[in-house]
């Protein structure tokens, strides 16, 4: 037991800022992003987050007994630096939706920022909600019977949230998704008209004149926290934290939206704000998020752990600079922006210090590619190229979700692992295809170069 104190406000003489913002997905990525955003903003001390765990509560027990108080490591080449991060004044489980109703009803709580990954939304293959889901069933029946109802999925806490904030006449609110989906903004405002119209359909008239569904693109690589990280800490800052926060030196957040109730000055913390989101949002996610998942598939069958092992791989290095050669032709931004990039990523890859758990990255492949590789990979095969890259990337999915390299957590990849599982190879590749987009496994050539990858796969290994 160290006789270290406990990282806590009354150690540190550090005051909790009121809370103005609810975050639902305290996690790692929120920590180092969204909540180091806050605290350094120029108005930072005005702005208080209450912050809600996902689907687990160990955050918030973490947390809780500091205040919401930790540390960020931010890991350069060159060494690391401590900060201890002071935006987020409370924090809860998923579970306690009482205080979460309790928040959204007050004035003057402004924005609604959200990080729970793509599954989180629980869209169909058409892009609106998946109402055939056990738990949107049961999260419209409970908001039918009493808006006060506890729910399970984001868009049930979402509408709950504004159900209750319309009963409360609290005023104008942003909601701003921070996750890693095209204009996550609009797949946010679908998915919650859809449950509001079959909860409540008044709400949808009150929702356009009062609720913001702001877009954010959003990019620091965050890995999860070790025991290592946890005893650096107390070794060098001189008390215990339950849950710092390791990252990289680099941070990026674009955002578009009108912030009707209000919003801290992200901009001097370094965010963006811009009218057009989309060319931003296409470099991240078929550059930086595309590498990082042909990575976490091909490189952990290449025997690699870690992101910067699996770039120091010349076979590797050659099928991301084969994704991105082909992702780049259909990029708008300027070609030596474009370069610039690409040489930061390599850098970022490379940084020995962050050793971002390939295994973290290759979770929910089966929501990640289709906005990371297949569109890029459709726009190429349009104009007539076959692209490596990208067939590499679903090769190496597609050996993944049959047991090689990095483990399958991937709650929505059944259909893909039954098709996957098919003896004839041409039909369980077509059949993975289609999952990922309706008619993409009728490109017999995309078929046999994605079979020709797998073998090369397998046999380097």
């Amino acid at each position: 037991m160290s006789n270290l104190p406990r990282l806590s406000r009354s150690l540190l003489d550090l005051p909790a800022p009121a809370v103005r913002l609810v975050h639902v997905g305290l996690g790692n990525f929120h920590r180092a992003h969204q909540a180091w955003y806050t605290a350094n903003a120029s108005d930072g001390a005005s702005w208080g987050i209450a912050a809600f765990t996902g689907r687990r509560p160990d955050a918030a027990e973490a947390l809780a007994p500091q205040d919401g108080l930790y540390t960020l490591i931010t890991r350069s080449a060159e060494g690391d630096t401590f900060d201890v991060v002071g935006s987020i004044a409370a924090v809860h489980p998923a579970t306690d939706h009482e205080a979460y109703l309790g928040y959204l009803r007050r004035p003057e709580v402004a924005v609604l920022t959200i990080t729970v990954s793509e599954a989180g939304y629980v869209r169909g293959p058409d892009g609106h909600l998946d109402r055939g889901r056990d738990v949107i069933t049961a999260d419209i029946a409970a908001l039918q019977d009493t808006i006060d109802a506890p729910v399970s999925s984001l868009p049930g806490k979402l509408v709950a949230g504004l159900l209750a904030r319309r009963a409360a006449d609290a005023g104008p609110i942003t909601v701003l998704s921070c996750d890693n989906l095209p204009e996550n903004g609009a797949v946010t405002a679908q998915v919650v008209a859809d449950l509001a119209g079959a909860v409540d359909g008044t709400l949808l008239a009150w929702m356009e004149q009062y609720v913001d569904f702001a877009t954010s693109m959003v990019d620091r690589i965050t890995p999860a926290t070790t025991a290592e990280d946890r005893s650096l800490v107390a070794q060098t800052q001189g008390y215990e934290d339950a849950s710092p926060v390791p990252t990289e030196p680099y941070a990026e957040w674009v955002i578009s939206g009108r912030f009707p109730a209000g919003r801290p000055a992200w901009e001097g913390a370094g965010a963006r704000l811009v009218e057009d989101i989309t060319p931003y949002e296409q470099r991240k996610l078929w550059l930086l998020n595309a590498s990082h998942s042909l990575l976490a598939y091909a490189g952990s069958i290449r025997g690699h752990d870690t992101i910067d092992e699996a770039i120091a791989d010349p076979q590797c290095r050659s099928w991301v600079d084969a994704l991105w050669d082909a992702a780049c032709r259909h990029l708008t931004l300027p070609a030596d922006t474009l370069a610039d990039y690409r040489a930061a990523l390599l850098q970022r890859f490379a940084n020995p210090r962050v050793r971002d758990q390939l295994s973290r990255i290759a979770a929910d492949g089966s929501q990640k590619l289709p906005v990371r590789i297949v569109p890029p990979l459709r726009a190429e095969r349009a104009e007539g190229r076959m692209p490596l890259g990208g067939a590499t990337a679903i090769a190496a999915w597609i050996l993944h979700l049959r047991g090689h390299g990095a483990p399958v957590k991937d709650p929505g990849a059944d259909r893909a692992r039954t098709a996957a599982g098919v003896d004839d190879e041409p039909s369980a590749v077509s059949g993975v295809l289609e999952t990922l987009s309706s008619g993409l496994g009728d490109d017999s050539a995309l078929v046999s170069v994605i079979i020709e990858q797998m073998k090369e796969l397998i046999e380097q290994r």
